[in-house]
């Protein structure tokens, strides 16, 4: 008996020795190094849509792409084909389209790159207005938008472009084109 128990502990001990160096030899996740490249995304998302809503509980903004990516070491959200809405209760939606967009952190900063379109339709007492230009900061919590590049406005029948502009598309709207201005305007 006491040779069967010998036997059985001399067993279990190869066994554990055995196991010890098995888990030595195989590298495991959790024991592992993960190495993380820099400024990987860490989620994304394919048809991205969110929807802010102001203090009266009606819809204040949205913001919907063909893609959003987020990266977590700047905490930038990068998105493809871009599309904000900014509504207002007693006006016409101004609504921005771009090629693509970093969206800050915070989300106070919002980077339009390459074409970017702003428009607002018509409405009572206002007239349609369409403004091309590319690469445009947008801060959608203060409805402000500026660009140092070329934009073009167009508000049928007139044409008005230039270098470099700011926009404030809350009531009272305010638009300034900064240098090299020139208009067509058609009088009745």
């Amino acid at each position: 008996m006491r040779l069967r128990h010998l036997r059985l502990h001399a067993l279990l001990g190869v066994l554990a020795l055995l196991s010890w160096g098995l888990v030595r030899l195989t590298v495991t996740e959790e024991g592992g190094v993960l190495v993380v490249p820099p400024h990987s995304p860490d989620y994304f998302s394919v048809g991205y849509r969110k929807w802010e809503m102001g203090e009266n509980g009606l819809l204040k903004n949205q913001l919907t792409a063909d893609r959003m990516t987020h990266y977590s070491d700047d905490g930038t959200t990068h998105l493809d084909k871009p599309l904000m809405i900014f509504h207002n209760e007693t006006a016409p939606s101004w609504v921005i389209h771009a090629e693509a967009g970093i969206l800050s952190a915070d989300g106070k900063d919002l980077q339009l790159n390459g074409k970017v379109k702003v428009e607002r339709a018509a409405g009572k007492g206002v007239r349609p207005l369409l403004i091309n230009t590319s690469n445009a900061r947008v801060k959608p919590e203060t409805h402000y938008a500026e660009t140092d590049e070329w934009a073009e406005l167009i508000s049928p029948p007139n044409r008005t472009v230039g270098v470099g502009m700011k926009l404030v598309f809350e009531q009272p709207v305010h638009l300034q084109l900064l240098s090299k201005v020139q208009g067509k305007y058609e009088t009745k």
